[in-house]
């Protein structure tokens, strides 16, 4: 049985096999109930199509290191997920879902690392897909369904998605404006407050201090209310905390 490269899988995955209509002629899916899989995870990589929506929601940061990826914080400590319950179903339901988590457990991937093109393939330890008596089959007279193509629409969506903010973080790092990020809150009846490191953030300072030809472009690009959008964001980091305290989940605060 052919099967993807299982190196560095990503976030979430297990595993990663090819949909076949021959070896998955009779798989169907089912709607997921719940993902456990999110319940003690803190930080999710989004892309800068989805920052307008996401921060109402979360924080949007940087992750530290050279290759940084913009992430939304649905906790501020590790295992910490306050939007979840320990199912891993949401809390809210009007909250917005990261197209990341809705991808799972499907994933366009090279076959072969000389692969021009992407493979639709699936994760096979998840349980929404397989051969169920209900569901909504994949494959129908050998071709795929509906439901399978919507499915690759969207990861193809997700995909050029993925290349705009790959492009959008270049531009970034070009113009030297992240710096290491620090948010430091106070919670009443402890003396010292809790901070928070790793992350990295756009420094206000210079962004201001932008002028002519560089400013033009990053207004012209859509990159400026892009860097607002994770500004604005940033001020969810007391309400993640809050929503931690009321959970039971408090960090420990930061000595000296």
């Amino acid at each position: 049985m052919a099967s993807a490269p299982q190196q560095q899988l990503p976030l979430f995955y297990n595993g990663l096999e090819p949909l076949s209509s021959e070896m998955h002629a009779d798989y169907k899916i089912r709607p997921a109930e719940s993902a456990p899989f999110l319940a003690t995870q803190h930080a999710i990589p989004v892309t800068i199509d989805e920052f307008a929506l996401v921060q109402r929601y979360m924080p949007i940061v940087f992750s530290a290191g050279d290759d940084s990826v913009p992430i939304a914080l649905m906790g501020l400590n590790e295992g910490v997920n306050v939007f979840v319950d320990a199912d891993g179903k949401l809390i809210d339901d009007t909250f917005y879902v990261p197209a990341y988590i809705r991808r799972y457990p499907y994933l366009l991937a090279r076959l072969r690392p000389d692969a021009e093109e992407l493979s639709l393939c699936f994760d096979p330890t998840s349980d929404t897909i397989g051969q169920f008596d209900e569901g909504q089959p994949l494959f129908e007279n050998g071709q795929p369904s509906e439901v399978t193509k919507n499915i690759l629409a969207f990861n193809e969506q997700f995909e050029q998605a993925g290349a705009r903010t790959a492009q959008f973080m270049n531009e970034l790092r070009e113009t030297e404006l992240l710096m290491d990020g620090e948010v430091s809150i106070q919670h009443d009846g402890y003396d010292q407050p809790f901070v928070y490191r790793g992350f990295q953030m756009i420094n206000e300072e210079k962004l201001q201090d932008l002028r002519g030809d560089q400013l033009r472009k990053m207004t012209k690009s859509g990159m400026l209310p892009l860097l607002y959008a994770h500004l604005f964001s940033l001020s969810l980091m007391r309400e993640v905390f809050a929503r931690q305290v009321r959970l039971g989940k408090m960090p420990q605060p930061t000595l000296g």
